[in-house]
């Protein structure tokens, strides 16, 4: 175990009497102090000294590994094409592409006129270069970068502190010059209007939440015009425009149910004018339907799961209303359809099959055919494809063992997809050589008899027994599958010999809806128990020593892993807690928080439901924390996050450094400057992997 060195006091947080009572039961909770009343200001000069001094106490433990750091870093860096450039798309007038500059941290975007060849490579001027806009920033994160339809104007929006708060600018392309007005607190989204002289946004509220949808005139000032305020504090509005471009899709949804508005995009500034919108709405919201609308080529195309939980592909004509769609495509118990995009000639569908990843062409007359893949396991998706008259369709690909490959496959006659033109293969300048490495698949039988699946990659000469070490990763929640995608920065862990597995476990949607319904609310606890059962058995089979497992996950996978490591400690040789939803049972009780209201489908509303109370507390990592001997641990946070407040992995470390029994090393990050997603930049990122695997090398005794 890596033991917490004795010459270094370790910070203590003050313990302050704070007690909540509901259905009965009272909980103590002696760290509530360290949520700043002020937040999302955090200015209270006691919350703000223990994260600086559990800060302090972070560099000074690993000043000395900062040496194995670097080298990790370099390592990782090394796999990365410093000029990497993206594959040029087509979108209206224009030719786009972006790429890097060696030694640059973010991309300079790229526009010419359309050209015959976007793969030509002359001509080529600067659209909006980040590492400009990012200048003098310690973050920086580009939303939106979107030209009018009629080639005038670039809408920038873009975050400065991590906090998911947009600024939008706007560019005059022909003068070259931003113009002076500035629409601040937005989610970053912008769609334009078909006549270029208007756009809409989403504002968001003090505590966060997309709300209002707004519409503002070029050259209008402050005057904007509200287009749709949602008023249920439970769902959250995002827009988008239809692939088409002909419609603005208002869409307000929490985590299971949702509501669609469409509107023309044309004009707009007349209805600004007239101060009247007037969104048509497809299907009043129900609980627990969920879809969403596309639209090209005269018809709309709905995802839905009106009729089966793995949802269902409709059309219907100009008419979007719910009474005159038509399904096409239909999910089954095994078949899960989780995503689609409309074409003039064509909807290409994202489904899954038995769990694998697969690409439907779907004609309007119903008929269909799949894209073949090449691999036995592997993640493939739609890519960039914005224009609705395009003959061909983007997908992203990669696996285990393949770098993420961007091709164009053409649609012919009847959806006869043609062969695929490879446009990139991602390459690794360290010279990666796939055939240096195997990948498989297990299922793994969870203690109510399910099956899990787990995949795992490795060197090829790594061999069953051996007693390697093992790296697990899991996520499970939201319905959001983990892919059996590729990782250059993961390379670093298999070249000193380690296993990386993944656990599909209940919680995702890699087996279908039922698989997520089955890993939320009152049967969350599958989620963990799952992910134990799966490190047990990789002991069990030989693909670790007892005790030889290191885990990692965040935000809900870091709920994930505190509740791990409060059933069964033992299992792990270190942990690694990204900005951890821990605090669930407090969070879940605070209807102030912008998240708490749209988070109730997944946990539970433990306000009003004394069973979802019972529920929620019993697996609560932050609630569970007992005396005992847990392994050593490396928590991290961001000040400005705010999807996982501070607090939570301030008050996870305060109340677990408190109550173990162990010497085991405890050490928490808290990113002064930056959000959920840590810090920006490209190399920047790479660093934090770096201090990550740094702790897991430490874990099992490696110090190279």
């Amino acid at each position: 175990m890596l033991i917490a060195p004795s010459d270094i006091p370790a910070p203590v947080a003050t313990q302050k009497a704070h007690r909540f009572s509901y259905h009965g039961d009272t909980v103590q909770d002696p760290y509530y102090w360290l949520k700043d009343p002020g937040y999302p200001e955090v200015t209270d000069k006691e919350v703000l000294a223990y994260l600086d001094a559990e800060n302090a106490y972070y560099e000074a433990v690993t000043s000395g590994d900062k040496p194995l750091i670097e080298q990790l870093f370099n390592e990782i860096k090394g796999r990365i094409r410093e000029d990497e450039e993206g594959v040029p798309y087509q979108n209206g007038m224009y030719d786009f592409r972006w790429a890097f500059t060696k030694g640059r941290q973010y991309r300079t975007w790229y526009y010419r006129p359309r050209t015959s060849n976007p793969f030509s490579g002359e001509g080529w001027q600067v659209l909006f270069d980040e590492n400009e806009a990012a200048d003098g920033l310690d973050y920086f994160r580009l939303g939106t970068l979107s030209v009018s339809p009629d080639g005038h104007y670039l809408a920038v929006s873009h975050d400065s502190n991590g906090s998911e708060r947009f600024a939008i600018k706007i560019k005059d392309l022909e003068g070259n010059q931003w113009l002076e007005e500035t629409v601040e607190e937005t989610s970053g989204e912008v769609c334009w209007s078909a006549e270029s002289d208007a756009f809409f946004y989403v504002h968001v509220s003090k505590e966060w939440r997309p709300y209002l949808v707004l519409a503002h005139t070029l050259g209008g000032g402050s005057d904007d015009r509200e287009v749709y305020e949602e008023s249920d504090s439970s769902f959250f509005v995002h827009i988008g425009e239809t692939t088409s471009k002909q419609y603005l899709i208002i869409r307000s949804a929490d985590h299971v149910t949702a509501e669609n508005r469409i509107l023309p995009l044309k004009n707009v500034r007349q209805a600004i004018k007239k101060g009247q919108f007037s969104p048509v709405l497809a299907a009043k919201r129900r609980d627990n339907h969920d879809y969403s609308i596309d639209h090209a080529g005269g018809r709309f195309a709905i995802w839905s799961n009106r009729n089966h939980q793995n949802y269902g592909i409709f059309t219907s004509s100009d008419n979007p209303v719910e009474e005159s769609w038509v399904e096409q495509l239909s999910g089954t118990a095994t078949r899960y359809i989780h995503g689609m995009q409309a074409f003039d000639g064509f909807t290409v569908v994202e489904d899954r099959i038995n769990g694998l990843d697969q690409i439907t062409v779907l004609m309007p007359d119903g008929t269909s055919c799949q894209i073949p893949m090449q691999e036995a396991v592997y993640e493939v998706g739609l890519g960039t494809n914005v224009e609705a008259g395009q003959k061909f369709v983007r997908l992203g690909f990669s696996s285990l063992l393949t770098p993420p490959t961007v091709m164009d496959v053409p649609i012919g006659e009847g959806g006869q997809p043609a062969d695929p033109l490879v446009r990139k293969v991602q390459e690794i300048p360290s010279e990666y050589d796939r055939r240096q490495y195997r990948s498989e698949r297990i299922m793994v039988t969870a203690r109510d008899g399910t099956k899990v699946p787990v995949s795992l990659v490795y060197k090829s000469d790594w061999q069953k027994g051996s007693g390697a070490p093992l790296h697990l990763y899991g996520y499970g929640a939201y319905g959001l599958g983990m892919s059996p995608s590729f990782s250059a920065a993961r390379l670093s862990l298999l070249d000193r010999g380690f296993v990386y597995a993944i656990a599909h476990i209940r919680g995702g949607d890699e087996l279908g809806k039922g698989w997520y319904e089955a890993g939320k609310l009152e049967r969350r606890t599958n989620t963990f128990n799952d992910f134990v059962d799966v490190a047990r058995a990789l002991t069990d089979q030989g693909y670790a020593a007892p005790g030889g497992i290191s885990i990692s996950g965040g935000s809900a996978g870091g709920e994930l892993m505190g509740a791990v490591v409060n059933q069964a400690p033992d299992l792990f040789a270190g942990a690694v807690l990204h900005v951890p939803f821990v605090d669930v049972l407090n969070t879940m009780l605070d209807a102030d928080l912008p998240l708490t209201p749209i988070e109730w489908p997944e946990w539970g509303n433990p306000i009003e439901d004394a069973d979802a109370y019972a529920t929620i507390k019993s697996y609560c990592p932050y609630t569970n924390i007992e005396a005992k001997t847990y392994p050593p641990m490396f928590v991290t946070g961001g000040l400005n996050d705010p999807r996982v407040t501070y607090w939570e992995p301030a008050k996870w470390t305060a109340k677990l450094r408190a109550m173990k029994t162990d010497d085991n090393l405890l050490i928490m990050k808290i990113n002064m400057g930056a959000g959920h997603g840590g810090k920006s930049g490209r190399f920047e990122r790479y660093r934090e992997v770096a201090e990550e695997y740094m702790f897991v090398l430490k874990c099992f005794g490696l110090s190279a």
